[in-house]
C-alpha cells in the first residue's frame, strides 16, 4: 500500500493543506500561476505552508538532491588512472581537443525497472570508481535519470569548483534535454509522478539559472563497454 501523501497548495482555487491528490488537483487544475507541492509528512507540508511559497522555496533554494560526495568519496584537479583494472582509461576527445586520460571525470547512468518504473541514478569518479552520489528509487522512466544524473553532476562539480571536469554519459536524448534546459519526456504528471516532476523542475529552473563549462561526453559504449556508473540493468525510454 502507497504512503499517504500530503499536499500543499499556495496559490490555486483554495489554498490549503490536503490529504490526497484529488483533492489538491482540484485545487490547482486549470488555475493560472498554480503553486503547489507534495510532502512525506503533515508536519513538513503545515509547515511549508505557513512559511508561504516564496520563503520555502528560498529555503529549498538549488535542492537538487544534494550533490554531496557520499561514502567519504573525493575528487580533486589532478589527472591519473582508475583504480578499476588498475589501468588507464582510453582517450576521449572534447570539441576537437584531446583530453589525454579521462580518469579524472565522473560518469553518470540511470536504470529503471519497468517502462516506467523504479528509477534510480548514480554518478561515479573515474580515477576510484567509487560512487559520488546516488538518487532514487523513484517513480520514473530511464532517461528522466539520465537527464537528473547530469544535472546532479554539474551542480556538484559547480559546487567543488571544479567547472572543467567532464561528465559522461550514455544517453544522448539526456544530453540534448541538457543542451535545451529542458527535459522532453512523455511520462504522465499523476499523483505517482508528481514528486519526480517537482525535482526536474528544479533542475531545468537551475539549468536556467546557472553557468558550466564542465564538457558533457558521449561515452562510446561500442569502444570501451558499459559505462562505469552503469546499474547492471536495462529499462524503458521516455
Amino acid at each position: 500500500m502507497a504512503k499517504q501523501k500530503f499536499y500543499v497548495v499556495w496559490n490555486g482555487a483554495e489554498d490549503g493543506v490536503y490529504t490526497s491528490w484529488e483533492a489538491c488537483k482540484e485545487a490547482v487544475e486549470g488555475f493560472s500561476g498554480a503553486k503547489y507541492q507534495a510532502f512525506k509528512t503533515e508536519g513538513e507540508a503545515e509547515e511549508a505552508f505557513e512559511m508561504g511559497y516564496e520563503a520555502y522555496k528560498e529555503k529549498e533554494k538549488q535542492t537538487l538532491p544534494s550533490p554531496s560526495l557520499q561514502g567519504g568519496s573525493s575528487i580533486s584537479a589532478n589527472e591519473g588512472t582508475t583504480e578499476q583494472g588498475n589501468r588507464p582509461l582510453p582517450p576521449g576527445r572534447v570539441r576537437g581537443g584531446s583530453v589525454g586520460s579521462i580518469s579524472n571525470a565522473i560518469a553518470v547512468d540511470a536504470a529503471c525497472s519497468g517502462n516506467p518504473g523504479k528509477m534510480e541514478y548514480r554518478g561515479v569518479y573515474l580515477r576510484t570508481g567509487k560512487e559520488i552520489f546516488h538518487y532514487g528509487p523513484v517513480w520514473g522512466t530511464n532517461n528522466i535519470g539520465e537527464f537528473l544524473a547530469i544535472v546532479h553532476g554539474l551542480a556538484l562539480l559547480k559546487q567543488k569548483g571544479l567547472d572543467t571536469m567532464p561528465i559522461y554519459s550514455d544517453s544522448v536524448n539526456a544530453q540534448l534535454w541538457v543542451k535545451r534546459k529542458k527535459c522532453k519526456t512523455t511520462l504522465e504528471r499523476n499523483e505517482k509522478s508528481e514528486g519526480l516532476y517537482q525535482l526536474i523542475e528544479r533542475a531545468e529552473k537551475w539549468l536556467r539559472e546557472n553557468t558550466y563549462r564542465n564538457p558533457i561526453i558521449k561515452w562510446p559504449t561500442e569502444e570501451w563497454g558499459e559505462i562505469p556508473a552503469d546499474f547492471g540493468r536495462k529499462g524503458g525510454k521516455h
